[in-house]
Protein backbone atom coordinates (compact mmCIF):
# COMPACT_ATOMS: atom_id res chain seq x y z
CA UNK A 1 0.00 0.00 0.00
CA UNK A 2 3.03 2.54 0.75
CA UNK A 3 4.73 2.15 -2.82
CA UNK A 4 1.09 2.36 -3.98
CA UNK A 5 0.81 5.97 -3.05
CA UNK A 6 4.17 6.54 -3.28
CA UNK A 7 4.04 6.04 -6.94
CA UNK A 8 1.16 8.02 -7.31
CA UNK A 9 2.56 10.61 -5.81
CA UNK A 10 5.68 10.41 -8.48
CA UNK A 11 3.58 9.70 -11.40
CA UNK A 12 0.93 12.61 -10.87
CA UNK A 13 3.17 15.20 -11.96
CA UNK A 14 4.00 14.00 -15.35
CA UNK A 15 0.46 13.65 -16.20
CA UNK A 16 -1.54 16.53 -18.11
CA UNK A 17 -3.32 18.77 -16.18
CA UNK A 18 -6.74 19.81 -17.32
CA UNK A 19 -7.38 23.81 -17.17
CA UNK A 20 -9.96 26.37 -17.52
CA UNK A 21 -10.25 28.33 -20.97
CA UNK A 22 -9.19 31.57 -19.50
CA UNK A 23 -5.91 30.13 -18.03
CA UNK A 24 -5.08 28.38 -21.09
CA UNK A 25 -5.56 31.58 -23.12
CA UNK A 26 -2.79 33.19 -20.37
CA UNK A 27 -0.64 29.87 -21.14
CA UNK A 28 -1.18 29.94 -24.66
CA UNK A 29 0.06 33.90 -24.87
CA UNK A 30 3.17 33.54 -22.32
CA UNK A 31 4.05 30.21 -24.66
CA UNK A 32 4.03 32.76 -27.48
CA UNK A 33 6.31 35.38 -25.80
CA UNK A 34 8.87 32.57 -25.38
CA UNK A 35 8.49 32.36 -21.09
CA UNK A 36 7.13 28.54 -19.95
CA UNK A 37 8.00 29.61 -16.65
CA UNK A 38 3.88 30.66 -15.81
CA UNK A 39 2.78 27.39 -17.53
CA UNK A 40 4.59 25.20 -15.49
CA UNK A 41 3.53 27.31 -12.12
CA UNK A 42 0.06 27.10 -13.10
CA UNK A 43 0.42 23.53 -13.45
CA UNK A 44 1.64 22.80 -10.36
CA UNK A 45 -0.72 24.69 -8.88
CA UNK A 46 -3.40 22.53 -10.38
CA UNK A 47 -1.57 19.68 -8.95
CA UNK A 48 -1.58 20.87 -5.74
CA UNK A 49 -5.70 21.66 -6.13
CA UNK A 50 -6.38 18.53 -7.36
CA UNK A 51 -4.20 16.51 -4.79
CA UNK A 52 -5.24 18.76 -1.16
CA UNK A 53 -8.99 17.34 -1.23
CA UNK A 54 -7.98 13.56 -1.60
CA UNK A 55 -5.59 13.86 0.88
CA UNK A 56 -7.96 15.59 3.03
CA UNK A 57 -10.56 12.82 2.63
CA UNK A 58 -7.28 9.93 3.08
CA UNK A 59 -6.51 11.82 6.81
CA UNK A 60 -9.59 12.04 7.88
CA UNK A 61 -10.88 8.23 6.71
CA UNK A 62 -7.79 6.93 7.93
CA UNK A 63 -8.37 8.22 11.83
CA UNK A 64 -12.03 7.59 11.63
CA UNK A 65 -10.70 3.89 10.86
CA UNK A 66 -8.27 3.67 13.75
CA UNK A 67 -10.90 5.46 16.45
CA UNK A 68 -13.79 2.68 15.27
CA UNK A 69 -11.12 0.04 15.32
CA UNK A 70 -10.19 1.37 19.45
CA UNK A 71 -14.07 1.58 20.03
CA UNK A 72 -14.33 -1.99 18.90
CA UNK A 73 -11.78 -2.98 21.13
CA UNK A 74 -12.85 -1.62 23.90
CA UNK A 75 -16.14 -3.56 23.43
CA UNK A 76 -14.68 -6.58 22.90
CA UNK A 77 -12.54 -6.09 25.94
CA UNK A 78 -16.06 -5.54 27.98
CA UNK A 79 -17.96 -8.36 26.58
CA UNK A 80 -15.12 -10.49 27.99
CA UNK A 81 -15.20 -8.94 31.29
CA UNK A 82 -18.90 -9.48 31.55
CA UNK A 83 -18.75 -13.12 30.46
CA UNK A 84 -16.25 -13.82 32.82
CA UNK A 85 -18.26 -12.27 35.38
CA UNK A 86 -21.01 -13.66 35.13
CA UNK A 87 -19.61 -16.93 34.62
CA UNK A 88 -18.41 -17.02 38.02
Amino acid sequence: MKYFITSIFIILPFLPMAQCAMCRSAVESTMSNGRNLSAIGLNTGILYLFVAPYLLVTVVGLLWYRHSKQIWKKKIILQNQMKNAFNK
